[in-house]
């Protein structure tokens, strides 16, 4: 018998106040260890999808189940993690160190466990020199790589990646890029920079006004051309070219 998906999305909507059918009828499954990228025009519903997925926000109809259980609004759940786009959003302690030893406190580890996993999180990403700097002191890439080590630390299994190269120069996209590629956890991720996407993800979904148009192989559907233009995105410039690489005669 094959292990049931770790994630599990069924017949989701959300509307906000101000906005109707955020997302309308959203039905996902997503197999433990995948990377999935999300990708759509501003709008979609990208980001409220991930602010439901980890309880958040509380669906107005439809469930999501998460290793098996139903995810409940508002509640902790160490398993789950969230990056916010902006890293100010995750980081408010005093230290770096305070701020990556935050979540396993919570989830009533010993104090040698916390310490241990602020180590291996910090380890991980290259963030051992910044554990006592003050966080509003750091660079907007120290403040990433930052962010992802407080997440770390819980040790959770699936991680929502929400623009996560967003405003970073090109030496830290590469940080962001290469630890995402050494994680284990299931990882959906959803970004503008769909060059990064390519580099992480093997499957995506497309977003678009609140309803999933496609989901597959991400080289695939990002190489339709005529499809991606229709959702106001742009084909990934890499793969223009690795479909027509003309041969040279030297």
């Amino acid at each position: 018998m094959s292990e049931e998906p770790i994630l599990q999305v069924k017949n989701l909507s959300f509307s906000y106040p101000e906005k109707k059918g955020v997302l309308k009828n959203i039905n996902l499954e997503v197999e433990r260890g995948e990377r999935i990228a999300v990708i759509g025009p501003n709008g979609s519903g990208k980001t409220t999808l991930f602010l439901l997925i980890c309880g958040v926000l509380k669906p107005h109809s439809g469930k999501i189940t998460a290793m098996g259980e139903k995810v409940e609004h508002n509640r902790f759940n160490p398993r789950i993690s969230y990056l916010f786009q902006s890293p100010d959003d995750q980081l408010f302690s005093s230290t770096i160190f305070d701020d990556v030893a935050f979540g396993p406190l919570n989830m009533g580890l010993s104090r040698r466990e916390v310490e241990r996993r602020v180590q291996d999180a910090l380890e991980k990403t290259g963030c051992k020199a910044l554990a006592e700097r003050i966080p509003h002191h750091l660079s907007g890439g120290e403040k990433r790589m930052a962010a992802i080590a407080s997440i770390l630390s819980m040790n959770p299994e699936i991680i929502l990646f929400d623009e996560p190269t967003s405003n970073l120069d090109s030496r830290n996209r590469r940080k962001v890029i290469n630890t995402l590629n050494s994680l284990s956890q299931t990882i959906l991720a959803s970004s503008h920079d769909l060059e990064f996407l390519l580099e992480t993800c093997e499957k995506v979904i497309l977003l678009d006004e609140g309803e999933i148009v496609k989901t597959g192989s991400i080289r695939a559907i990002m190489g339709e051309e005529n499809l991606m233009q229709s959702h106001h995105l742009e084909k990934p410039h890499s793969l223009i070219h690795s479909l027509h690489i003309p041969h040279s005669h030297g």
